[in-house]
């Protein structure tokens, strides 16, 4: 068997070999040229406007805390209600996505989210915060499932995983910005002024998107039949590599979100009893991330799909554990380690599920997405109340196990694959 297997049925070799002249190899982009630079471009905008938005109120939750009276599991909603919400649709929204194309519905989503955010900046009270935040989460739906359904279709199968790498890149430049620019100007002017900062820089890089992101060349409408739906749907939740890379997405999303929706309350509170700006700007790890999540199509050429999952696992573990230190130096480097080795993972996992299905391809990223985001809603609730009931070693625990179930998922991932000799020999 190759490095680059995973147990993967032989529907990635199909995928490399269909021999439609319409969706020929030869007519996809490929690194070098201009509509894939400019599609690189708008899909990296959109990855900037997407975690900005989804993420604008994580740096900030003491400060919502303080002025809403509510506890860290309680300001935690705001967060878990955007991610739920996006859970929740993004199988619908990929659905419509293979009937009115890609671009149409991220343009809509994109569109939707970021009148919600200036809108955000306004409510009254902590639900009506919830309820908003939910609303653009469920908009900011249509985007990650349709943009890499759209890669799939328009790029080289060889230039896949770096493709989708530099979108995944471009969620960790969002998320670090935002939370580096709230975190700032949350210090001078509020909570308020900071999220609607970062709905502005959202409605840019919108409108910026939608003029650079090229119309697509390879897509087929499909349909809108409920029963064609849940056929396609079963069909991906029937292949077992597929569950075992939606599980693989929401574990690695469950240590993410629990540490990074705690570790404001740890760094304003004793020992460190950092300000607001300051705190903000820890979220400069971020950029780590943007690395790590680029270079994973080559850390898929050297390790295989396999090995590249247990590095990752292996290095989120050590940031973990680091992280319980209490000297912000450790804190820091461990948190380097966390934010490379998920997003490292995110972006192997979420390219493997592009190459493994060959049909219905919006609806196999919208099930890994909505796995993935039920992780993040997970991991914030349950690291919130893990801090609330034994610190930050309790967030700390969480963020092992899911790990541990990464790495457990892995190897049985690798046992299923030594039990199919003749689907190795194909890879």
């Amino acid at each position: 068997m190759s490095p680059a297997s995973t147990g993967a049925s032989t529907v990635v070799g199909a995928e490399l070999s269909e021999p439609s002249a319409a969706s020929s190899p030869d007519s996809r982009m490929a690194p070098g040229g201009a509509g894939y630079r400019r599609m690189s471009l708008a899909l990296f905008l959109a990855g900037v406007a997407t975690f900005a938005l989804l993420y604008s109120t994580q740096a900030l939750l003491p400060l919502i805390s303080g002025e809403f009276g509510v506890t860290a599991s309680d300001a935690s909603w705001t967060v878990a209600a955007a991610t739920g919400g996006l859970a929740l649709f993004v199988l619908p929204m990929s659905a419509l996505s293979e009937r009115y194309g890609r671009r149409t519905v991220m343009t809509g989503s994109l569109a939707v989210a970021v009148t919600v955010g200036l809108l955000v900046p306004f409510a009254p009270s902590i639900g009506w915060l919830v309820v908003l935040r939910g609303l653009q989460g469920a908009a900011l739906a249509g985007l990650p499932a349709s943009a890499t359904a759209y890669l799939a279709e328009e790029v080289r199968p060889k230039a896949l995983v770096t493709a989708i790498g530099l979108f995944v890149a471009g969620n960790s430049v969002g998320g670090m910005s935002g939370r580096v620019i709230t975190g700032w100007v949350a210090q001078e002017w509020g909570w308020r002024v900071a999220v609607g900062v970062i709905g502005a820089v959202a409605v840019a890089c919108a409108v910026a998107f939608r003029l650079l992101l090229p119309a697509p060349r390879h897509f087929t409408p499909g349909s809108l039949r409920p029963r064609v739906l849940l056929g396609t749907v079963r069909g991906h939740l029937a292949d077992p590599l597929l569950r075992r890379l939606y599980a693989i997405g929401a574990l690695f999303m469950t240590v993410f979100g629990g540490v990074y929706t705690v570790i404001g309350y740890r760094l304003t509170e004793a020992p460190f009893s950092l300000p607001q700006g300051i705190v903000g700007s820890i979220f400069l790890v971020y950029l780590v991330g943007t690395v790590s999540a680029s270079t994973a199509g080559r850390l898929v050429g050297r390790l295989g799909r396999r090995g590249a999952l247990y590095l990752a696992g292996g290095t989120t573990a050590a940031g973990l554990l680091l992280s319980l230190a209490d000297s912000l130096p450790l804190v820091l480097v461990g948190l380097v380690l966390i934010t490379a080795g998920f997003f490292a993972g995110h972006a192997v996992a979420s390219s493997a599920v592009s190459r493994t299905a060959t049909t219905g391809r919006a609806q196999a990223s919208a099930l890994y997405q909505s796995a993935y985001y039920v992780g993040s809603s997970a991991g914030s609730t349950a690291g919130a109340l893990a801090f609330h009931a034994g610190g930050w070693s309790g967030t700390v625990g969480v963020g092992v196990l899911a790990v541990l179930g990464v790495v457990a998922i892995t190897v049985l991932g690798s046992r299923a694959a030594r039990r199919q000799p003749v689907v190795a020999a194909a890879h």
